[in-house]
């Protein structure tokens, strides 16, 4: 009778244990699958996020481009101007000996 309540006592331990381990087993595989889920959502933001910021870098590198090449271009343009300019000035001060 004793040896009943020893065995009767050792098999709800063991299934309290059992329960316990199937319950943690669970709550793990619950962290595991919001850990995939949050990541299967940042993965395409941040993806989108990186394409963007690259996007955006090469408008501004292309805008860079062209203010500078406009620059250029009015810089040349002036320089020529200027040298016509000269050119007419000197041609009236100094006129061509025939």
């Amino acid at each position: 009778m004793a040896n009943d309540a020893i065995n009767d006592f050792s098999v709800a331990l063991s299934n309290l244990f059992d329960t316990a381990g199937k319950l943690l087993q669970q709550n793990v595989d619950l962290v595991g699958t919001c850990v995939k889920a949050v990541v299967s959502i940042v993965e395409p933001v941040a993806k989108t996020a990186l394409d963007l910021a690259g996007n955006a870098t090469n408008t501004a590198g292309q805008l860079l481009q062209n203010v500078t090449g406009t620059a250029g271009q009015l810089l040349q343009n002036v320089t020529c101007t200027a040298g016509q300019v000269v050119q007419n000035v000197t041609a009236v001060i100094i006129p061509a000996k025939k």
